[in-house]
């Protein structure tokens, strides 16, 4: 997972210090728009998928893989073919149907229309072995009566996990940056990915199982990366890599690798949650109506896919961007940090929330390098979904594919879509954008609950992302990053 967090984080964004006005354009209503037949062909069988495999991994990527289907088709909704695909994959379905603008995008939240069941990687899911033979809430669909019960437990330790959210998170951040500054002194630069992904998952196993990482020296040191492999294995056959082709393609991207590998750690993390997160299991079973076995693998899941997996993307994505800034944002974002916190209050999520610009940094990170690019639906009814400009009808039973990075760089929504804009969400019009910001599987401006597959840590993500940019520019004038490495710091005066 580290190896894939940095080949995710090496292109950065093109920054522009100045704010846009929001071409935002009345789209016409679905029954005034012209029913179009869906572009674009499946190929051969057999044939066809594997060719898109190829182009999707090896001569494409996945960026150029549908930009290239987009102004081929001259439509933002086509057919393709999504890996992984033949020759070992012969239960999964590979067709999709893409929809890569706001609008056609906004479908996938629609519940009446579309369902989640065992979709959350397109039709492919990893054996039940990796959750212990558990069909955890994420694969759950609405309609599933423990899809509420798993909801309304996870938005449950997010409640509970508020008042001691804070002070947790900032007292790993001084671990982490301590141990970062000490091997700049010592080396000339000192690499990131370590002490963060240690400090995230301190945080998360503390704040959502109340369990204490640095009770069992093992967990404290490892249990990260048992996390790390135990995400690499699910999602590998979906992941570009960037390695040497074609062994990439044979060995990554050809079968699904069996849990018996990570098997021993995920047992580990399962015991320690099991014996330090009595609490929190407990409420489980007495106030959702869970079994033991479903609360700790439902745990697991959270806290290691979303929680640890997300933010171990998200946050180097963050000090990437800031770290090899030359247009003054550094300075605009420390100036708006220092004047918010005066020289006693302390961060919280009080005074983040008055910190217009750092928010608005975040959520166009969000926008621009969306953590999860992608999201699923498949078809519940026959309907009509719409585009800006035309009506397609979408048959029961078809996969719908939010190819996310290209549908949050729409150009009837955001001005210059291209350019990473930091102060793209201030002010009364760049709050207005936030409709269309969905990067949580469903619209910044929604709210999770039991009846939707929002994230239920939507807005407590870009709060403690906030945090995490306002601590740096509390800790630091300004900071030099290349490679995921700081290669040099000047504290704060």
């Amino acid at each position: 997972m580290a190896a894939m967090v940095t080949q995710m984080m090496t292109s950065l964004p093109r920054m522009s210090s100045s704010s846009v006005t929001p071409p935002i354009v009345a789209s016409p209503t679905p029954s005034a728009l012209p029913v179009r037949a869906i572009p674009g062909s499946y190929g051969l069988p057999l044939v066809g998928p594997f060719l898109d495999r190829l182009d999707y991994f090896w001569f494409q990527g996945p960026e150029t893989f549908f930009r290239k289907r987009l102004d081929k088709y001259k439509s933002t909704v086509f057919r393709t073919n999504i890996p992984p695909t033949f020759p070992f994959f012969t239960s999964v379905n590979p067709k999709v149907v893409a929809v890569l603008d706001c609008k056609s995008f906004s479908n996938l939240f629609d519940m009446e229309a579309v369902e989640k069941k065992d979709i959350l990687i397109g039709d492919f899911m990893p054996s039940l072995s990796f959750t212990g033979n558990i069909r955890v809430g994420v694969y759950l669909d609405t309609s599933e009566p423990k899809h509420t019960q798993l909801k309304n437990f996870s938005l449950d330790i997010l409640k509970r996990s508020s008042s001691v959210w804070v002070s947790e998170f900032l007292s790993n951040l001084d671990i982490m940056w301590g141990t970062v500054e000490t091997g700049l002194a010592k080396n000339g630069s000192s690499s990131l990915i370590v002490p963060l992904q240690k400090c995230i998952f301190r945080f998360f196993t503390k704040t959502l199982a109340g369990a204490d990482a640095t009770s069992s020296s093992e967990i404290a040191d490892y249990g990260f990366a048992y996390l790390d492999k135990w995400l690499a294995l699910q999602i590998i056959p979906t992941q570009k890599i960037g390695i040497l082709q074609p062994f990439e393609e044979i060995f990554l991207h050809s079968f699904s690798y069996p849990s018996i590998l990570v098997s021993s750690g995920y047992q580990k993390l399962y015991d320690f949650l099991k014996k330090e997160g009595m609490e929190v299991i407990q409420r489980g079973e007495t106030e959702f109506g869970l079994t033991e076995d479903e609360t700790i693998h439902n745990l697991l899941f959270v806290l290691g896919f979303n929680a640890f997996g997300g933010f171990s993307v998200f946050l180097p994505g963050l000090i990437s961007t800031l770290g090899s800034d030359e247009t003054g944002l550094q300075k605009k974002l420390r100036e708006e940090v220092r004047e918010k916190l005066g020289s006693t209050q302390k961060l919280s999520f009080e005074s983040i929330k008055e910190m217009e610009l750092v928010q608005s940094f975040v959520y166009e990170s969000l926008r621009y390098s969306p953590p999860v690019p992608f999201q699923y639906a498949r078809a519940r009814k026959d309907f009509v979904l719409s585009s800006h400009d035309s009506s397609y009808e979408i048959k029961k039973g078809e996969l719908l594919c939010g190819y996310q990075l290209l549908a949050m760089r729409d150009e009837k929504i955001f001005s210059e879509p291209e350019k990473f804009v930091a102060d793209r969400f201030t002010g009364e019009k760049g709050r207005e954008l936030l409709k269309y910001l969905y990067w949580s599987n469903g619209p910044q401006t929604g709210s999770p609950s039991a009846s939707n597959k929002q994230c239920a840590a939507k807005d407590i993500v870009v709060l403690t992302a906030s945090l995490f940019v306002a601590d740096l520019f509390r800790r630091y004038d300004s900071f030099s990053v290349s490679s995921l490495s700081l290669t040099a710091v000047e504290k704060a005066k």
